[in-house]
């Protein structure tokens, strides 16, 4: 799309996490979209829920759509006309505000597991609980997949660990699921719960809860710093050194 513009405007991949203009509205999560300095498209729009009762009000969703891809083309066009234009107030004016969609704590919800038992936050309690957010789809997840496996088994009952699949069909996550053996909690995630976290725009996403059911932290992405700063957190919350285990 850049391309058509001929040499007017080039595209940029900013890391979120130092982003100044990310700091600027309020972004936290991923993916955000910008041209110059107005923000065009927000993680929400991208939520992956979109279609059907419970839908989320993304304006790209479903995700896999290729008319919610044309949608957003036509829209990221018009707003590089615009900006190139000069008429950065009326693109400023058409789009969308930021949202962080963040959460204070784990929230009620109930799932049935790919064995066919519930998970419900009751059953949660006591424990630091680690909530990852994935797609069959997506490469990165695998990885994140198998180090929780990891950690799942050096801790054991300490810590309860959800891998919930997103924007995926059932039969593609039990497949991945009997190839990697991992001992987490399976399940396949309802609207209603991606909307209880926040509204899930990006994979792979982790949330991790402290033992009162707090939020401690959440995690976007795969980025290189990923397994040090998570692992910091988790030695944290089970009163552990840094390192005992969790490598």
């Amino acid at each position: 799309m850049v391309q058509g513009f001929g040499g007017k405007a080039r595209f940029v991949v900013d890391n979120y996490g130092d982003s100044e203009l990310a700091r600027r509205f309020g972004v936290t999560r991923y993916p955000a979209i910008f041209v110059d300095d107005v923000l065009v498209a927000t993680p929400k729009d991208f939520c992956f829920y979109g279609q059907g009762e419970g839908a989320g009000d993304g304006r790209y969703t479903p995700l896999k759509s290729g008319a919610s891809h044309e949608r957003f083309r036509a829209d990221l066009t018009r707003m590089v006309e615009l900006v190139l234009a000069g008429r950065k107030d009326e693109a400023r004016a058409e789009a969308a505000p930021a949202g962080a969609g963040e959460i204070a704590a784990l929230p009620a919800f109930s799932l049935v597991d790919l064995d066919g038992k519930a998970i419900v936050r009751a059953d949660l309690e006591g424990r630091v609980v680690l909530v990852e957010f994935w797609a069959t789809w997506c490469p990165p997840c695998r990885g994140t997949l198998g180090w929780l496996g990891e950690l799942k088994k050096r801790h054991r009952d300490r810590i309860a660990v959800l891998a919930v699949a997103v924007d995926s069909d059932e039969a593609d996550v039990r497949k991945l699921a009997q190839e990697l053996s991992l001992p987490l909690r399976w399940a396949m995630a309802t609207p209603e719960m991606a909307r209880a976290f926040g509204d899930v725009t990006a994979v792979p996403t982790l949330f991790a809860f402290d033992r009162d059911g707090k939020t401690a932290a959440t995690f976007y992405g795969a980025p290189p710093s990923l397994h040090k700063e998570a692992e910091s957190k988790l030695a944290a919350l089970l009163g552990v050194q840094t390192g005992q285990g969790l490598r």
